[in-house]
């Protein structure tokens, strides 16, 4: 395996105390970069860091989409992108990040069912996703209409309402009939 080397150097100052990390950027805990004007698309190495644990871009100008393969950040737990203008759908691989216990995707352009499993089950907040007039599905109270599950419901809405009007025709063809014996047997009876 060919081993990165690494000539940037970042100073990070944490708790009053400045680190400087050269070789050790792939073991970077956290990044703040929010409201720095910061545009473009998320670079996709940063699922490279696989130590982070907390990645603050919001209130930038970044655009594209979340990168597809996110869940490569297994030790991330925090992850917050509001206030910028990304677009597609939640990558569904993320319910994968199973330390993942705080995000925010509000007012961005985002698009698509948000994922309903996993992690995905306890973001529960819809102020999380407010501003992405695209997003549907749980917590939000927009229903995705293009998935399977809904047109399930359509369909079954459909043979209710087929069911009452079967119910209905068989009534009144009983009664029908009801109505053509009791004639039909007096006027039988009647004519002996």
């Amino acid at each position: 395996m060919k081993q990165r080397s690494f000539p940037e150097h970042v100073a990070v100052i944490w708790k009053g105390r400045e680190n400087e990390y050269t070789s050790t950027i792939p073991l970077l805990k956290v990044i703040d970069l929010s409201s720095n004007n910061l545009s473009g698309e998320i670079p996709k190495v940063i699922t490279n860091l696989s130590a982070l644990n907390s990645l603050n871009l919001s209130w930038n100008k970044l655009t594209g989409k979340i990168p597809e393969n996110i869940q490569s950040l297994q030790q991330l737990e925090i992850l917050d992108l509001p206030g910028n203008h990304l677009s597609g759908s939640i990558p569904p691989t993320m319910s994968s990040m199973t330390f993942l216990n705080r995000l925010n995707f509000s007012y961005n352009n985002l698009s698509g069912p948000i994922p309903t499993t996993n992690q995905f089950q306890t973001f529960n907040d819809p102020s999380i996703y407010e501003g992405n007039q695209h997003l549907c599905g749980p917590p939000l109270t927009t229903n995705c209409s293009s998935g399977p599950g809904d047109t399930k419901d359509k369909n079954e809405e459909v043979e209710e309402g087929e069911e009452d009007e079967d119910v209905s025709e068989k009534f009144w063809l009983y009664v029908g009939m009801a109505v053509g014996f009791i004639v039909g047997f007096w006027a039988v009876c009647g004519t002996l």
